[in-house]
């Protein structure tokens, strides 16, 4: 069953998201980029609050995909009590070095995050599963140019997904994703949807989040998942 994720940025959102049923609970600060990260602090007070009510799911920042940068960034979020940590793997970076040096980290969420509108390979999926991740999921880098479906048409991601699966890995799509693009990507089965302004005041991803419109979409979802058309996939 597709899971709803919510990116939330400091504990008050966090504690709405929690009460509003939402399925991972994803900490993030969308000041800081795409996957920009919330303080060390903050993330373990956050998780101390949630932990065994919800999955929680955090990001290491907009950092450059090279091995000592991304590695110590895990070993900091790894202490942190989340359920998942989510890596960007960012265009120009040394993507073999970087996964050879996660290795070493003995943490069960990791999560690879690839980028719609940086052209993914997605040849590279299958050495996730061989470097420990648990999963993967599409986002976008640059939240100004359109969403997910503005970069990847229906059989591009309808393969993401299938190469996903056929690795044994959790597949998430995100990228700007509106309530409008709820019933599409459902037929591809994710095992989550991920958003942020969707959820928010005045769908801006930088503004509170907003309960109202997380329980519209987390309805939205729920009537998809009862329509025949979801699974066509």
């Amino acid at each position: 069953m597709t899971a709803l994720l919510a990116s939330v940025k400091n504990y008050q959102e966090a504690m709405l998201a929690l009460e509003c049923g939402v399925g991972i609970i994803d900490l993030k600060q969308p000041e800081r980029g795409a996957l920009g990260a919330l303080d060390i602090p903050d993330i373990k007070t956050i998780a101390a609050a949630v932990a065994g009510k919800c999955p929680l799911s955090a990001t290491i920042g907009d950092l450059p995909t090279l091995p000592d940068t991304v590695h110590a960034a895990v070993s900091n979020l790894s202490t942190t009590g989340v359920d998942y940590i989510k890596i960007g793997f960012f265009a120009g970076g040394d993507w073999p070095s970087t996964l050879a040096c996660l290795a070493s980290i003995h943490h069960a969420g990791l999560i690879a995050v690839l980028f719609a509108d940086q052209e993914p390979d997605l040849r590279f999926i299958p050495l996730l599963k061989q470097a420990g991740f648990a999963g993967v999921m599409l986002d976008t880098a640059d939240k100004s140019k359109g969403g997910l479906t503005a970069y990847l048409a229906e059989n591009a991601i309808a393969e993401f997904v299938d190469s996903a699966r056929n690795n044994h890995l959790l597949c998430g799509l995100a990228g700007s994703l509106k309530i409008s693009d709820i019933a599409g990507l459902m037929a591809f089965r994710p095992d989550y949807l991920g958003f942020r302004g969707a959820l928010c005041r005045q769908q801006q991803r930088t503004a509170t989040l907003d309960a109202e419109a997380v329980k519209a979409v987390r309805q939205c979802l729920a009537q998809a998942l009862l329509k025949p058309e979801s699974l066509a996939f």
